[in-house]
């Protein structure tokens, strides 16, 4: 059994070109066998993207288990400014990031790192879909390590299902950030923010 959180070199390839439209700009992705939401992209990551508000002292983005790269290419089109780094711990997902990149033109730094094992610095904005199948201990990983790899008044945004465990999770923030905010609620998902004081 493949999980779209290891690598399996050994999967067959089968790729998919997807567009995706933010912000009134269209972005080309590809996906592929052995990466998480194939076939399209996942309800989560659209309510998380809609939800997210970049504010003027955002300069620079981390997308924690960034996939075939939809939110952190999604964020660099409509807001070129932004310097946005974009890790995964999944080769092939890594590669249909570059990919999507090299399309669309956009110039990200994506790479290889199991959680923020190959993060250097901090930034103002970190954003995740987290794997929920990788387990609570993964997930708790991305949620709690995240202030550490935050600038003061930096913000996490993360998706979570309720009934996957999204009300721990905020309540986990809290404990971590000393604050957490749901700041929308869509079809079982929830959006949670936390700041950096």
């Amino acid at each position: 059994m493949s999980h779209y959180y290891e690598n399996d070199e050994n999967l067959e390839h089968n790729i998919k070109k997807l567009e995706f439209i933010y912000k009134d700009q269209t972005i080309i992705l590809y996906s592929d066998n052995g990466v998480f939401s194939k076939d399209r992209v996942d309800y989560g990551t659209r309510v998380l993207l809609n939800a997210v508000t970049i504010e003027e002292h955002y300069k620079n983005v981390l997308d924690v288990g960034c996939g075939y790269g939809t939110i952190g290419l999604s964020l660099k089109k409509a807001y070129p400014d932004l310097l946005i780094d974009m890790i995964d711990v999944n080769e092939r997902a890594l590669d249909l990031s570059n990919k999507a990149a090299q399309e669309n033109h956009l110039d990200v730094n994506i790479k290889s790192s199991d959680v923020y094992e190959n993060v250097k610095g901090n930034y103002d904005l970190i954003l995740s879909n987290p794997p929920i199948r990788a387990g609570k201990k993964i997930v708790q990983k991305i949620l709690g390590e995240s202030i550490h790899h935050l600038n003061n008044h930096g913000s996490i945004f993360v998706v979570m299902q309720k009934k996957q465990g999204a009300p721990s999770a905020k309540k986990y923030l809290e404990e971590v950030f000393g604050n957490c905010e749901i700041i929308k609620r869509d079809k079982g998902y929830y959006i949670l923010k936390s700041v950096k004081a």
